[in-house]
């Protein structure tokens, strides 16, 4: 495995294991077959409602604690200080751990300067050892980063070979900022499993189009976390290291870049719309404060 030092210090994998989508019930086999493939850095989140699932997965794993590298996010719901301080006593519980090793603000929405003041307390408590944010444009991250005392370690934001957040990554490094990659995959997107130029690539070096969209990435110093509920697919994108790609190819790869989501912008009134009514819509009995 290749690691990458946040800006406090902390090493994280460069490559781990993704729970979202993951069902509750099945969450806990999921982590436990990663696991046992290799994996040992997993990301979950509040909104996932699956944490219970990771925390089992890991508890039962007999994995020491310390070899592993653990991820969730605070929702929108429990935005605000008071409230994010709650849910992160929650996580922990859940996630049946005495630290969570990166703590992100899972949307840019609700009060997060109030969830990042809690963040910042958990960190210096000792609950959290590297905090970040998840989902925020340059313009709302470098509000941020300029109005907060610790800087936040990680922006997790949607990034694969089609929109490849060449200006976000330059934007990060003036902060010190590790970008991580959600759907390195595309989510199979864009017809990204038989795409021409990635499928010929791939038989150059005898791997699949997903290990070469995930080396990619790696080597742009992007940390990714590719999900698959089947050991073989766990297994196939851990298998990523053993191999370089040529200057040609990754020109190739960068030209395939149309530096546009596939999802829906987080800029736009529908997503804020989606995000803030997504418990209502999904589980309102999982909020953990308030109504």
């Amino acid at each position: 495995m290749e690691y990458v030092k946040l800006n406090n210090g902390v090493m994280m994998p460069i490559l781990g294991y993704g729970v979202y989508l993951v069902t509750p019930q099945e969450c806990e086999r999921c982590v436990s077959d990663a696991l046992a493939a290799g994996y040992r850095s997993i990301d979950t989140a509040q909104a996932y409602y699956n944490e219970e699932g990771v925390g089992n997965a890991v508890h039962k794993s007999g994995i020491a604690r310390k070899d592993l590298f653990l991820t969730t996010k605070i929702w929108v719901s429990n935005a605000g200080y008071e409230r994010a301080k709650v849910s992160i006593d929650e996580s922990l519980a859940k996630l049946q751990t005495d630290y969570i090793d990166l703590l992100l603000i899972h949307q840019p929405f609700g009060d997060y300067y109030g969830t990042y003041r809690a963040m910042e307390d958990a960190y210096r408590e000792g609950k959290v050892r590297a905090i970040g944010v998840s989902n925020f444009y340059p313009d709302r991250f470098v509000d941020l980063a300029e109005n907060v005392t610790i800087k936040p370690a990680v922006n997790q934001i949607e990034t694969h070979v089609f929109n490849q957040q060449v200006q976000a990554q330059d934007i990060l490094r003036e902060y010190g900022t590790q970008l991580e990659s959600w759907g390195p995959l595309a989510e199979g997107k864009n017809d990204f499993f038989t795409n021409g130029t990635l499928t010929d690539i791939a038989k150059k070096y005898g791997k699949s189009v997903a290990q070469i969209g995930l080396r990619f990435l790696i080597e742009r110093g992007i940390v990714v976390i590719p999900k698959s509920v089947r050991k073989e697919r766990m297994a196939e994108n851990l298998n990523v290291f053993d191999f370089s790609l040529s200057d040609d190819d990754k020109q190739a790869i960068t030209e395939m870049d149309e530096a546009k989501t596939l999802f829906i912008p987080h800029n736009e009134p529908e997503m804020v719309r989606l995000a803030l009514n997504y418990d209502k819509n999904h589980n309102p009995k999982y909020r953990t404060t308030g109504a």
